[in-house]
């Protein structure tokens, strides 16, 4: 197989490219509050939280396309003037990944994780929804490269259900209220919703196994989204409710279950694997020190996780 045909068969390549080229549109041309310096930063620290936490739980190989998606990811959302707090948000979304795992999957999207946890105990650290704009033409943008990424990961039911319902609130709010139609296909054309829609709700390896499962899960983090904005009145509503609704995952596949996902080159489990996020294992491979009782707590830990 080509090189170019074994990137394009892996929907992660597609999602690092398209993060990416978002990340340098928006430094270019919308003027992010992020430094070609911080950009380095956070992607080196994810690279090398990757690495250290790889190595403690025996993963056969060095897997970067995971650190570079919750890196890149983490550069486009969040803000914060101290490169520590910056840090320290890599560090938690990838090792979120290895530590907080039910039934083999992460419990968490890993920066969804990274930036509510570190926005909540840093008081230093915030996301700004607006920066994106409402330019139809970054709308379109943004869901002609996410829907590329999601139909690649098989991930698009979830994604449709979350906008559906989150358009229907929108639409019926405005209805309720006699506000004109163009106040909620402006809410839609916002770039902050596209990229949550394409690129973090879809994530495989944090949604439920089934698609019944999937269309559930989307349609309750858009109402539980819709409650925080006008309920609560949170303009960054759509990080917590994915955040809390998270651990209902384990739930739904328990209810409606379905087929684990496996990236392409992964041995497809017939049961809940205990694979690691963006980790392609070879079929029989043994991870290093995953049996005997020899090692510290800690690494024995990581080692049954990372099974």
């Amino acid at each position: 197989m080509s090189i170019g045909r074994a990137l394009a068969r892996d929907p992660r390549h597609l999602q690092v490219a398209s993060l990416g080229a978002l990340l340098l549109y928006g430094m270019a041309r919308l003027a992010f509050d992020v430094t070609p310096g911080r950009a380095l930063l956070v992607l080196a620290v994810a690279l090398l939280a990757q690495l250290v936490f790889g190595w403690v739980s025996g993963l056969p190989r060095f897997e970067a396309r995971s650190a570079l998606i919750s890196g890149l990811s983490l550069c486009l959302l969040l803000r914060t003037p101290s490169d520590a707090v910056a840090a320290l948000a890599a560090v938690l979304a990838v090792g979120s990944k290895f530590v907080l795992r039910l039934r083999g999957k992460h419990v968490f999207n890993p920066t969804d994780f990274g930036i509510v946890v570190t926005v909540a105990a840093t008081g230093a650290a915030w996301v700004s929804p607006g920066q994106w704009g409402a330019q139809a033409y970054l709308g379109f943008l943004l869901a002609c490269a996410g829907a590329l990424v999601v139909s690649r990961a098989l991930r698009s039911d979830v994604t449709v259900a979350f906008l559906v319902a989150y358009a229907a609130i929108l639409f019926g709010r405005a209805l309720r209220l006699g506000d004109p139609v163009a106040i909620p296909l402006h809410q839609l054309a916002n770039g902050g919703l596209l990229l949550f829609a394409f690129f973090m709700i879809s994530d495989p390896k944090t949604t439920p196994d089934s698609r019944a499962g999937r269309l559930v899960f989307g349609a309750l983090v858009a109402i539980l989204a819709g409650y925080f904005q006008f309920g609560l009145y949170r303009p960054v509503s759509l990080l917590p409710a994915l955040f809390l609704l998270s651990p209902l995952v384990p739930l739904l596949d328990l209810v409606l279950p379905g087929p684990r996902h496996a990236w392409p080159g992964a041995a497809t489990p017939s049961v809940p694997s205990k694979g690691v996020d963006h980790a392609t294992f070879a079929p029989g491979a043994a991870l290093r020190g995953a049996t005997g009782p020899s090692g510290p707590p800690v690494l024995r830990l990581l080692r049954r996780e990372g099974r």
